[in-house]
Parts: C-alpha cells; structure tokens; sequence
C-alpha cells in the first residue's frame, strides 16, 4: 500500500538521458510485482514456462533492466528482509483481498468474461520466494549488484543514497521519502506507457523525480513532520491512518504542532503511534553492501532464460548483442 502523499507533493518530469551516469538503487519487490501484475495473457493469466512456472517476472526484469543500463543508467537492487511486526496487519489485509479477487476471477473465467478476468487477475498477483531467487540470479548473471536489506528495502534505499552510494531511490512508493532518501524516481521505464491493471489498455507515463528537500520546503516541514503526516495519513504499519484525516487535513494538523506528543495526543488515534514512529525512525538497515558491477555472463543468461524458462534465443541473443558482444564483453556498469 504505501503511505499516500501523491496530492502533496511536487513530482516533476525527468528524462532518461538526465538520468544517464547516475546510480539509482530500485525497489526490487515493488518493481517484479509491477510485472507479475502488468505482463499478463488477455485473459489475465501470467505467464509460464513449459513447466507451468512463472515467468512473467523474469520477462519483465531482462526486458526493463537491459534496457535502461543502454540509457547508462546504472541499477543496484534492494529485496525485502524480515517483515516489521506492525505490518503483519497489513499483509494479513492483502492476502484476504486476493482470496476475493482470485474468486471473483475464476467466476469470470467460468462465464468467459475476458474483462473481468483482465479485471481481477491482476489483484491476484502473488510474488514467491522462488521468483525472488530466480529474479537474484538473472541480476547476476547480468552483473547486477543486488543487496539483502535486513529488513524494509526501500529503508536500506534510503539509506544507500543518503550515503552518497546511489543517487535515488527508484519506486512507485513514497516511504522512501518518509525514510529519508534525497531522491525518488518513479515510473522508471523505457516504454513510456504503462498497461492500466485490470485493462487491456495502457496509459502515457514519463519517469518523474521528487526532491526531499524541494517538498520539504514547499510544504514548511521538517524530516520528522513529513513522517507524523504519514502517519496520520496511513502507512503499512498503521492501514488508514487516522480516520478521518486525508494528506490536506493532515497537513495543516502538522503545522500546529510542534512535537509528535503535542500532534497525536490532541487527536483520537486508534493504534499505537509511538511504535509506529518508531519503526521509521528505527528500522535496521546494513552498511556491509558492495556495488560492483559484473561482466555479462552471456551463457549463463543463455542456459537460464532459454534453456530452463522458454525464452525466444534469438530475442535474446539480440540484446545480448546489444549489451555485451560476444568479443568485446562489457560490464553494464560500462554502458
């Protein structure tokens, strides 16, 4: 879910040639659901091998990643450690949505309502360890460099660029921001549209950047004011929020106060506030990470995507040329 600041803040377009030369550290688990929920056959199924696997993910990882390394955007991935105690609610809340949508699915496939099987499909979207692990190896077989956080990714994110390793975050997401990233860049694709979920139809999208700092001072915050608004607003750790209270009314509560206690005891707040703010302000990241980018194994890639997942070799063959020719391999850190 995320924490919904959208209506508040100043997201301004950037192109991928201003993005080229910097390091962006991506969201792992938010971009491969992304695929899982984008790259679906029309009747809203995803994707699979010969063995009935999932490749809908791995698909949408080679495509984008080999893609933008030509644009010499350079890319570190961050995957999801152990999950926060206060989200296990949150999740608990998912998981009960794709019961429903997955029954509402298969209600549409019986009728043969290929709408309403676009429709809910995607909702039933379901990212498993071993997409995960496979996601691991096709990032280094590319030479990614990809890091375990020990806990929320977009916190150890955060962390990476606020230590000058990266320049931004790449997400969808906005706890980045509430974590303390400099940099966010959202829609961080090559195609320039997006397919709408739950519709065969696709929309113009353009990569945007949002500066911590630039909002920061647009909306007369501190660092730990944007969190209280997040908190009111709702975040994974507290869903909703408090009740009655949206990013506007949130944000003109903040302003009249000038501590957290001051804030949230002059309200009714239904969960535990303190545990929550302590979560963002608290949640453990490593430094023990290294970014080193790889030569392209260009067999490895081979055996993985052709050989064990159906993958078209020549289509393959094709980027890899692109990439990393045969005779003269490259890292894509080099592009």
């Amino acid at each position: 879910m995320g924490v919904n600041l959208k209506d508040l803040l100043i997201r301004r377009p950037v192109t991928l040639e201003e993005l080229g030369g910097k390091t962006l550290v991506v969201d792992g688990y938010n971009m491969l659901y992304q695929f899982l929920t984008t790259i679906r056959s029309r009747d809203g199924s995803v994707l699979t091998n010969h063995k009935g696997e999932v490749t809908s993910h791995l698909i949408g990882l080679f495509s984008r990643v080999t893609a933008l390394t030509q644009k010499n955007i350079r890319l570190a991935f961050v995957f999801d450690g152990m999950v926060p105690e206060l989200k296990h609610q949150e999740l608990a809340k998912r998981a009960e949505a794709k019961k429903d949508a997955q029954k509402k699915y298969e209600a549409a496939l019986a009728a043969g309502d290929q709408e309403s099987m676009s429709k809910y499909a995607g909702r039933t979207s379901r990212l498993t360890k071993e997409m995960v692990v496979q996601a691991k190896q096709l990032l280094t077989f590319l030479g990614i460099p990809h890091i375990q956080a020990p806990s929320e990714g977009e916190a150890q994110a955060a962390f990476m660029v606020k230590q000058g390793h990266a320049w931004a975050v790449s997400s969808q997401d906005y706890d980045s921001l509430l974590f303390g990233a400099p940099r966010l860049v959202q829609n961080l694709s090559i195609e320039g549209k997006r397919k709408i979920p739950g519709k065969f139809a696709y929309k113009t999208v353009e990569p945007l950047l949002l500066d911590l700092q630039e909002n920061l001072a647009k909306l007369e915050l501190s660092q730990d004011q944007l969190i209280w608004l997040g908190i009111l607003v709702g975040t994974d750790y507290a869903p909703g929020g408090v009740k009655g209270i949206g990013p506007k009314k949130g944000l003109a509560l903040v302003k009249q106060h000038a501590s957290a206690e001051s804030l949230f005891d002059s309200i009714p707040v239904e969960f535990a506030w303190s545990e929550v703010l302590d979560v963002f302000k608290r949640m453990p990241v490593t430094d023990t990470y290294k970014l080193h980018w790889e030569k392209v194994d260009r067999q490895g890639i081979t055996d993985f995507l052709v050989k064990e997942h159906d993958f078209s070799l020549e289509r393959v063959e094709k980027v890899l040329d692109a990439i990393a020719p045969a005779k003269a391999q490259s890292t894509l850190g080099d592009f």
